[in-house]
Parts: structure tokens; sequence; C-alpha cells
């Protein structure tokens, strides 16, 4: 990615006058460790992704629309896996942060299986009988084991001070024709609804947060060059404004 492509993607980046919710009578919180998950599948000489919208009661990004994904919690990292990371998405995974690589992966697959009710993984008769959190017993019960290889890590954003929630976002891609236990449809919930497969071209006509619409771009310019595959982004926010680099 060129350097002046960068500053015009810069400056698109969370700025407060979007729409978001913005609070300046008091600190901003501390953001989360959080991991989306990009769902693609080809369509015709380009690729469709997997996109929901947030319900308008929500505080963060409310009305928008946005790929599965949700906060890390601490039983994440500890639950068994068919496969591990991909040995390059680790890498860049532990940079900057003391969690295991392998727990974002893990979020990622739960927040999409509560979200959409997909499952990322591979099938294992014996998984219903391992002991696994709470929050885990349904997919387990799937007769499905989480599979993490075939995930990529493609950026990190941190959410921008004065946003009632904020967070330390990590973003995976992967193809659906071989992350996907099956072919069922996705299925609207509380967190998102009208989920649907959308072009890249017709994503971005869509109600956007800005650092959905820089992933996509991201994700457009893997698929127009699948043997380039750059470094992940890193969007953080700094004393003299937004800025991105690669990690």
């Amino acid at each position: 990615m060129t350097k002046s492509k960068l500053s015009g993607i810069q400056s698109a980046y969370d700025k407060e006058d979007d729409g978001d919710v913005i609070i300046k009578d008091q600190p901003s919180p501390r953001p989360k460790d959080a991991a989306t998950l990009i769902l693609l599948r080809p369509a015709g000489t380009s690729a469709e992704v997997l996109m929901g919208k947030r319900s308008g009661r929500h505080s963060f990004m409310p009305d928008k629309y946005v790929f599965p994904g949700g906060r890390v919690d601490p039983h994440d990292g500890r639950i068994p896996a068919a496969t591990e990371p991909h040995q390059k998405s680790a890498e860049k995974l532990a940079i900057g942060t003391r969690r295991k690589p392998r727990a974002f992966a893990l979020t990622a697959i739960r927040e999409t299986f509560e979200e959409t009710g997909l499952i990322v993984g591979k099938p294992d008769q014996t998984a219903p009988a391992l002991k696994v959190h709470k929050d885990w017993q349904t997919f387990f019960a799937q007769n499905a084991m989480p599979s993490l290889a075939g995930l990529r890590f493609i950026g990190r954003a941190i959410t921008p001070p004065y946003r009632p929630k904020r967070f330390d976002a990590r973003f995976f891609m992967a193809d659906a024709r071989d992350a996907l236990i099956d072919d069922r449809p996705p299925v609207d919930g509380a967190e998102l609804s009208d989920l649907q497969w959308v072009t890249l071209g017709d994503a971005m006509a869509l109600d956007l947060p800005n650092v959905t619409r820089f992933m996509l771009e991201e994700i457009k310019e893997r698929v127009a060059n699948p043997r380039r595959q750059p470094s992940p982004p890193l969007l953080r926010w700094t004393r003299t404004g937004h800025k991105v680099s690669r990690l």
C-alpha cells in the first residue's frame, strides 16, 4: 500500500462527526481486547463477505453494518481446538499483548457462532463429551471442534478516545468454503440482524464504521493480489492524530 493511499485512509478513519457517540465529560475507558471474523466466498471475479446490522440500541456503532465479532473472554484461550493458528498470524498476534494468540482466533469463532449460527470448525463426534466453559458448550454440542488454521490475521484497530466503549480489535479473514463446517445459512440474532452475503463493491455502499471500510479495502487488495499478503495494519490514536502502521 502506497504512502499516499495510507494517508487518504488515515484521514477518513474514525472521525468524530461520523455518527459515533462521543463523550468528553469523563475519562475514556481502557480498550478491551476483541476479535472479528471476515468470512469470504467467491462471487464471479470478486468475492462476497458476510455482514450484519448492529442494533440501534447499542451505544457502540448503532445501526452500522459490521462483521461478526466481540470481546475476548478469559476462558477463550484455554478452549481445545482441532487446529492451531497459522504461524505467521500467531507471531503478529503476539505483538503488544500478553494473551495467547489463539485466544483471539477462538473469540472470533465463538462470536461468529453466537451471532450468526455458523460453525468455523471440524467435525468431531467426541466434542460434546469434552468439559468446556459454558459459553462454548452449545458450539461443542454440534459435534464440532473449532479450527484456527484457516484464519488469517489481517489487521488491528484500537477505538479512539471519547467513545463510550473502546476495543483493541484483531481482524481475521477466512475462506468460508474451507472454514465453515457446512453450508447452512446465517441466522439473525440479538446482536446482528439482516445478515447477508454482499459483494465487496456492494458492501462499501452500506452504512459502515470507518474501520470496517478500511478493512474492506484491505480485503479487496488481498483478493485482487492473492500472492501479495502485506503485514497487518495497526490503526491507533496518538496525541498527533490517527496513525496507520504495519505490524
